[in-house]
């Protein structure tokens, strides 16, 4: 068993030891979660990296790809507390934010409300199959993913930090689901592709899942570090010309400007927004400190163009009628842009 990375408050350590802790702390706990998920690698990494820049991620893929075990691993090694939420059509609002409660106090008989919180409050919340509750339900974690808190009859509820919402969604079965709102679909930070594993990969998923059961990730950060190493990451200084490229890519997407490609012009209907360059910059940022990096570069920032682009891209009827994918139109930025 590894044992916890020990950090300290930022002051007592110099920041450029404190990346090549997390660093270290990074390799334990892709070692951990290596004891239940085989491959899988470059998801493990942006769940990491979302981790870090304290932002949301929205896991898409096919069944049976251990989407639910990465994010509940995930938060083992992190302990971290994790509620997890099956999403279905009958789902309301307040199964998921909580809810107000009659109660009678038995000594004076006086009756008063008493909030009970729901599953939303966690520090891990996975939001399973998302997009088979309706809208209304959907809404009701806008404001606890943009906020960080929670308003029940008039009262606000903070939730505790770090905050963190990982959601899955299935890609091929659509009857009975709902699609996110863009809205809710721009405040996922990352839009993590999950893929089938290779044959070798998949040969030793067979051969784990079908013999004893082996032990769980042990706890590699607690929650005080991850908290500083969280602050740690928006200190990573990032140089102008960094900062010009990641919003010129995210400009170069809407079909109304100037810089933007042919291909943007002919199949893309809106393009991403103001947020999307935040988070280049932030998941640049927590990717460079993750390699223990001190600075973010370009290629961090390319990087990450995609998955934090790709959700953000609403194509028109062309693009959707000549069935032209976001990566498509995403790559072809990139390329413009060297």
């Amino acid at each position: 068993m590894n044992e916890a990375v020990p950090l300290r408050k930022h002051g007592e350590h110099d920041d450029v030891e404190l990346v090549a802790r997390l660093a270290e702390a990074k390799r334990q706990i892709i070692e951990q979660l290596r004891r239940r998920i085989v491959g899988q690698e470059q998801v493990i990494e942006l769940l990491l990296v979302a981790l870090f820049a304290k932002g949301h991620g929205l896991l898409v893929g096919v069944p049976g790809l251990a989407k639910t075990s990465l994010v509940t691993s995930l938060a083992q090694a992190l302990s971290l507390r994790s509620n997890r939420i099956q999403f279905t059509p009958d789902l309301m609002p307040t199964d998921i934010t909580g809810t107000d409660v009659l109660e009678q106090d038995s000594q004076t008989g006086q009756r008063g409300f008493r909030f009970v919180p729901g599953p939303v409050f966690a520090n891990v919340l996975l939001a399973d199959e998302i997009n088979r509750t309706p809208p209304k339900t959907q809404a009701a974690l806008l404001q606890a993913m943009e906020e960080q808190r929670v308003t029940v009859g008039g009262v606000t509820h903070p939730i505790e930090a770090p905050y963190l919402v990982f959601a899955t969604q299935n890609p091929i079965e659509q009857e009975g689901t709902y699609p996110l709102p863009e809205a809710q679909l721009d405040r996922f930070m990352l839009q993590i592709e999950v893929s089938y594993p290779s044959a070798h990969d998949e040969l030793e998923i067979v051969r784990r899942t079908t013999a004893p059961e082996q032990p769980g990730p042990s706890a590699v950060l607690t929650r005080p570090e991850i908290l500083w190493l969280q602050d740690l990451v928006r200190r990573v200084p990032v140089a102008p010309h960094v900062i010009e490229h990641a919003v010129k890519i995210v400009r170069a997407s809407r079909p109304e400007d100037p810089s933007a490609p042919e291909i943007v012009r002919h199949y893309v209907g809106f393009g991403a927004g103001p947020r999307a360059s935040q988070a280049l910059i932030l998941g640049a940022k927590a990717r460079a400190v993750l390699e223990g990096r001190y600075a973010a570069e370009i290629e961090d920032v390319r990087a990450l163009t995609s998955p934090i682009m790709r959700h953000r891209i609403v194509m028109n009827f062309r693009g959707e009628a000549e069935g032209v994918p976001p990566l498509r139109v995403l790559e072809t930025i990139l390329a413009e842009l060297r």
